[in-house]
């Protein structure tokens, strides 16, 4: 199970020990909470039809809460917008008990462990993308990809690189709600849901609500 593979996974020993100490010293405003500390699986629909590909666990989010996306500034602004384009069954996602469910998406990393800056190094993410692989391979409805920024959008080129889909990844430039097709599979850029991204302007909740509306669009 994938799922049960990832929470176990030791490659990255940097990785590790962050998300380790993280957990031990915790946030103020989380003193109370009996942080995650591990890998991040994926979460949704196993039926989806739409993959969601992000970075990286916040250290105070995800690793606290064990759900991607959940905790933490970008979940909130995500999990809104896929509330109101019908995704998922609530707007914010708190814990991992909160009863937030996803209908026909699923949400992804291209890295499982909060990193230190939220860097991950090149060899941390290519021991990271088998776990994405193997998701890939699991999620045969998959026919929207929604890369929430591009490092997620490289880690997916790079696995449709190597299994012969695309000969290059040159000619797949990211781009806000830009899209490209790969065999069955819709492509499609979005700048990610960070806080710098949200507070700026640079990403706004429109923005991203019509990613999600327009991959609804692309669902057959």
């Amino acid at each position: 199970m994938v799922a049960a593979d990832i929470v176990a996974c030791t490659l990255c020993p940097r990785l590790r020990q962050h998300c380790a100490s993280v957990a031990k010293t915790k946030r103020r405003a989380y003193m109370a909470w009996d942080y995650w500390g591990r890998p991040v699986p994926g979460f949704g629909d196993a039926r989806a039809r739409l993959i969601i590909i992000g970075l990286a666990p916040g250290a105070h989010g995800a690793n606290r809460t064990g759900r991607i996306f959940t905790g933490d500034r970008s979940g909130d602004f995500l999990y809104r917008a896929l509330f109101e384009t019908g995704f998922a069954s609530r707007p914010t996602s708190e814990s991992i008990n909160d009863g937030l469910q996803l209908t026909d998406a699923y949400i992804t990393g291209a890295a499982r462990c909060a990193p230190p800056g939220n860097k991950p190094t090149p060899i941390e993410f290519r021991n990271c993308r088998t776990y994405l692989e193997r998701e890939l391979v699991l999620l045969k409805r998959a026919q929207v990809v929604v890369a929430l920024g591009k490092l997620g959008f490289d880690a997916y080129l790079s696995i449709q690189k190597d299994q012969g889909a695309i000969q290059s990844r040159a000619a797949f430039e990211f781009g806000h709600r830009r899209q490209h097709q790969i065999g069955k599979v819709t492509l499609v850029g979005c700048y990610h849901p960070s806080q710098q991204n949200t507070s700026t302007g640079r990403l706004t909740a429109e923005m991203l609500r019509d990613v999600f509306d327009h991959a609804r669009t692309l669902l057959t």
